[in-house]
């Protein structure tokens, strides 16, 4: 199985609609070919991160939440916005504003 990350495949649809992502979201995740979106190792580091560094918005694999809640303090929880996600189409409304639609849902 190939995969690539949810960030690469939103600079990707940015640069091929000209339009920008949200400038206030950081996003971490692998995708699959099928446009799943896979766990990731480190959460706790990126969510940390994210929010020292201003971000409002972080988009995870839905898979990854529970890692969140268990890890992560609930000060930092309440600062930043947590979006999971499972699938590519989610990942593009949560990274663009006004949310991004595709046509038709990919069904591979």
């Amino acid at each position: 199985m190939c995969t690539a990350g949810i960030t690469l495949a939103v600079a990707l649809a940015s640069l091929f609609l000209d339009r920008a992502a949200r400038s206030d979201v950081a996003m971490t995740g692998e995708l699959t070919l099928r446009g799943h979106v896979l766990p990731i190792g480190g959460v706790k580091e990126k969510l940390l991160a994210a929010h020292a560094a201003g971000v409002k918005r972080v988009i995870v694999p839905r898979r990854n939440l529970r890692d969140i809640e268990a890890e992560v303090p609930a000060s930092v929880r309440g600062a930043v916005e947590v979006v999971g996600v499972q699938r590519i189409e989610e990942v593009l409304a949560a990274a663009f504003d006004p949310p991004l639609a595709l046509a038709q849902p990919a069904r591979l």
